[in-house]
């Protein structure tokens, strides 16, 4: 584990830019970029020009380690190259942005109204391709839409269990078990979910050390004991489909809580704007961003 990164994602300011869409949300984040399904014939294509999407993102002025911590990439990003270089390496070279990886396969089929991840057999492969490239930590997402003990309880389960595989590869691992922001019992979920959490990291030794990304919840500084644990490196969260002057308005109320936004951070960007509008129009996303994680 890289100490300086390690000291950077404890205790500077900023946030984590998500940018990791998979092969199931690229073609929506594309789409919302100006780019539609017909520009592209196949997989290759539509993986090139989402990395030139994400390369002018990550190589924008305005991206910049003031304001950006961290940034989340997809597994063919971290082994795609900006100016020569693998792409975690210009995050940390370049910007001094530290590089994550989002390391799940997507989602199972929803049982009693929550998805677990799907099986990851070459993990550990992955893992060391991680490492390989200087990537620090990874993400994986699981997603609650409904309150059920035990459908929670084998979310939050499965999490961990691979979290601690992902620390026994020399990574830090973000825990990110989503709850939908439509549910009708979200704050129930909430509550519960902040329980099982809260005894899994009490289960984890003193050196084992993981990240927490999650839903804003409903009640203001309902997570507070998650981010004050001292396994959790930091605390991150999630848009999940809020709007960008919405979530940051609900980042805001939450002390100790940065954002790691996707949609967000990106849903003013368009193909076909100048590099002047591009950078401005994201600067402006990425200050304000900033400004609801340091509240």
């Amino acid at each position: 584990m890289n100490e300086a990164q390690l000291n950077k994602m404890k205790n500077d300011k900023g946030f984590v830019a998500a940018l990791d869409q998979s092969g199931g949300s690229t073609p929506r984040a594309l789409a919302a970029y100006g780019i539609q399904e017909d520009a592209y014939n196949n997989d290759e294509e539509m993986f090139k020009l989402v990395h030139d999407m994400r390369t002018r993102i990550i190589t924008s002025p305005a991206f910049d380690a003031e304001h950006i911590l961290g940034a989340i990439l997809f597994e063919q990003t971290m082994d795609s190259k900006i100016d020569g270089k693998y792409t975690a390496d210009y995050l940390i070279e370049d910007k001094n942005i530290v590089p994550f990886l989002k390391v799940d396969k997507g989602l199972a089929e929803e049982v009693d109204g929550s998805q677990l991840m799907k099986p990851m057999p070459d993990l550990d492969a992955l893992l060391d391709r991680a490492k390989e490239r200087n990537i620090f930590g990874t993400k994986m997402r699981s997603v609650i839409k409904g309150f059920n003990e035990e459908a929670i309880k084998a979310v939050v389960k499965q999490q961990f269990d691979i979290g601690k595989q992902i620390i026994e590869a020399g990574l830090v691992p973000i825990i990110e078990p989503e709850v939908d922001i439509h549910s009708e019992e979200k704050e129930q979920i909430e509550a519960f979910l902040k329980d099982d959490i809260l005894y899994h990291l009490d289960q984890l030794a003193d050196d084992e050390l993981v990240m927490l990304k999650l839903t804003i919840p409903t009640e203001a500084n309902l997570y507070k004991p998650l981010i004050d644990h001292p396994n959790v490196v930091r605390f991150v969260a999630l848009s999940g489909g809020y709007e960008t002057d919405d979530a940051n308005e609900k980042l805001a109320q939450n002390k100790g809580m940065i954002a790691s936004f996707s949609r967000a951070l990106t849903q003013d960007l368009r193909v076909d704007q100048s590099d002047e509008t591009f950078n401005n129009t994201l600067e402006e996303a990425v200050k304000s961003i900033y400004d609801a994680s340091i509240k």
